[in-house]
């Protein structure tokens, strides 16, 4: 995953979890503010789970409008611009990379920013062992898993080096979000009566949004949970256009929270809403009205993101000695044969035709295909194409076997069955659900299809309550080691066996497999090695590994598709940074 906070957020905004609309607190108010400032507003489907960006785990997040780092990724050509920083330079050893930050920048209350804010944010947040935070896990080099150094120069420039070279340093150490010393320090070196940093719990949800103090387009002035967060320009933003106006031009943002997609698009097609994220089912509707609606539905090609199948394969105990997932289903995960089964046994083409409308493309890597570290299926990628009886054959070699009913049965006789957890605010994953539990019926396994909120979800992935879930992951850029947290045997992110993590009870007998480890060494590989070439056989390794191991069984990946109202000038659309990913230089034009 990026660390490139701001397109984290709008490119999971292209992916089809929100949307830009044009209204305000009430219908009622819409004429009034619209006359009075331009503003757009985003839906969230759910609520924020914090304001505390290191500690954030959710798409559903504030932070792409508060912060920005050192540097910025292009959203269409993912080239690496200046942000903070105006320059940086890379020595020829290439371990050490130092940046220059902009004259005169400050934060969202007026203070200076400088080097001492740069050198905090790593030094003491990010690379802070009490701080349990996913950036951490990205930030490791080589093989020890040492951490970058970080050092001030002066009050302008700040040094990173490393004990070795990481391919992906640059963007890593330039694009990760700059805190605000002045606001948070006291709150890192300061213990709590339990012995834990007052950190972990500042800047919570019930914070008054007003003290959250960022470096980005906007600050935040209002949140009012299940109903809305609101935005407006920060006045000390460093960007300026090239006759030095100041940027973004656009002075107020509201983040309107509405779960049900069906209200969305409701709002939408009646003339409130500025932009969709145009889900397959509404596609065919969408494009019918496009010209009477006065949109445009743009379309960047396959989706950054993953969607796909997973199984818990955690054997471990918890601090109470209990197993996290119940031996029988847990042989059942761990079997090879079984996952293999149950990859054949999802019709994949037809949930592309049906559920996706055939608005998207069948998935088999982790690494999406605009990146060229992907491998493709004709270069030899390991596919797996529908076929019941190669499930069912699958599954006998691999001892299981069936009743008089057509029911699998393991060999100990026990009815293969299991809990389903799917999201249930996107109504395309639930029907992709739907349908992995009626083909899993076809070859004797029965699935019990469970639609919670997705931060129950997420609770119940952290603290390892699973069996199988219909999940997904956001748009990782071109760069494979963004998901190092996801692949890394100890990542923050590595759900289908997930370790003990920073800040938890100890879990017993954990262990990584052997091919889990392997794809270890390979990343430890990937980020030393500076010969693209052999970056992408080392990649290519990887997405081998990971199509024969099956810890994701990869869905349908839909087209990156939204409808953006015509008067929203300056749209450059891409699958890689959405349609908002230069926020900061659109214009509304016109009225309604």
């Amino acid at each position: 995953m990026t660390q490139f906070s701001r397109r984290w957020f709008l490119t999971w905004l292209a992916s089809g979890a929100a949307t830009s609309i044009l209204t305000s607190c009430t219908p009622a108010k819409l004429t009034t503010n619209a006359a009075e400032v331009s503003q757009l507003v985003f839906v969230n489907p759910s609520n924020p789970t914090t304001f505390n960006y290191p500690l954030n785990d959710s798409a559903f997040s504030v932070f792409g409008f508060l912060y920005d780092g050192l540097i910025s990724e292009n959203g269409v050509t993912a080239e690496l611009e200046p942000a903070l920083a105006e320059s940086w330079q890379i020595s020829e050893d290439k371990k050490r990379i130092t940046f220059t930050l902009r004259e005169g920048i400050k934060w969202s209350d007026g203070e200076p920013l400088t080097a001492d804010d740069v050198a905090f944010s790593y030094n003491e947040i990010y690379l802070n062992e009490k701080i349990p935070t996913g950036i951490r896990d990205i930030l490791r080099i080589g093989t020890a898993g040492v951490f970058p150094g970080v050092k001030k120069l002066d009050q302008r420039r700040i040094e990173f080096s490393v004990p070795e070279p990481f391919a992906p340093f640059l963007r890593y150490a330039g694009g990760i979000p700059i805190l605000p010393a002045h606001a948070l320090r006291e709150s890192v070196q300061t213990t709590d009566a339990n012995g834990n940093v007052k950190f972990l719990s500042t800047w919570g949800t019930d914070t008054n949004p007003r003290k959250i103090i960022g470096n980005g387009p906007y600050r935040m002035i209002g949140y009012t949970p299940s109903e809305r967060v609101i935005f407006e320009r920060n006045p000390y933003y460093w960007r300026k256009d090239d006759k030095g106006n100041p940027q973004p031009y656009i002075e107020r943002i509201v983040l309107q929270i509405i779960e049900n997609p069906d209200t969305q698009l409701l709002t939408f097609r009646s003339g409130e809403l500025d932009s969709f994220s145009v889900a397959p089912e509404g596609f065919g509707l969408l494009k019918r009205e496009e010209k009477k609606g006065k949109y445009t539905i743009y379309n960047g090609g396959p989706d950054l993101g993953t969607r796909f199948l997973s199984f818990n394969l955690n054997k471990a105990r918890n601090n109470q000695g209990k197993l996290f997932v119940d031996p029988i289903k847990s042989r059942w995960f761990n079997t090879l044969a079984f996952r293999q089964a149950v990859a054949y046994a999802i019709d994949r083409e037809t949930m592309k035709n049906t559920t996706f409308r055939g608005l998207g493309e069948l998935q088999h890597s982790p690494i999406a295909v605009q990146s060229p570290y992907y491998l493709s299926p004709e270069k030899g990628l390991e596919t797996y194409k529908y076929d019941q009886e190669s499930a069912k054959k699958v599954l006998l070699e691999g001892g299981f076997k069936y009743n008089e009913k057509g029911q699998l049965l393991d060999n100990e006789s026990n009815l293969v069955r299991f809990t389903l957890l799917v999201k249930a605010e996107e109504k395309v994953r639930v029907d992709a659900a739907v349908q992995i539990q009626q083909d899993l019926k076809k070859i004797g396994i029965q699935a019990d299809l469970q639609v919670i909120n997705f931060n129950v979800i997420v609770e119940k992935l952290q603290s390892r309550n699973w069996e199988a879930y219909v999940g997904a992951f956001g748009g990782g850029g071109v760069e494979p080691h963004n998901g190092f947290n996801i692949w890394y045997s100890q990542g923050s992110l590595h759900q289908f066996n997930q370790g003990m993590q920073p800040g938890e009870p100890p879990i017993k007998d954990w262990k990584a497999s052997d091919w889990e480890l392997e794809i270890d060494r390979l990343f430890e590989a990937g980020v030393k090695e500076l010969d693209e070439n052999k970056r992408k056989e080392i990649y290519g390794r990887f997405q081998q590994i990971v199509q024969e191991q099956l810890p994701f069984i990869y869905l349908v990946n839909p087209l990156s598709l939204e409808a953006v109202r015509n008067r929203i000038k300056n749209i450059k659309f891409s699958a890689l940074g959405g349609a908002f990913w230069n926020l900061y230089e659109l214009k509304i034009m016109g009225n309604k």
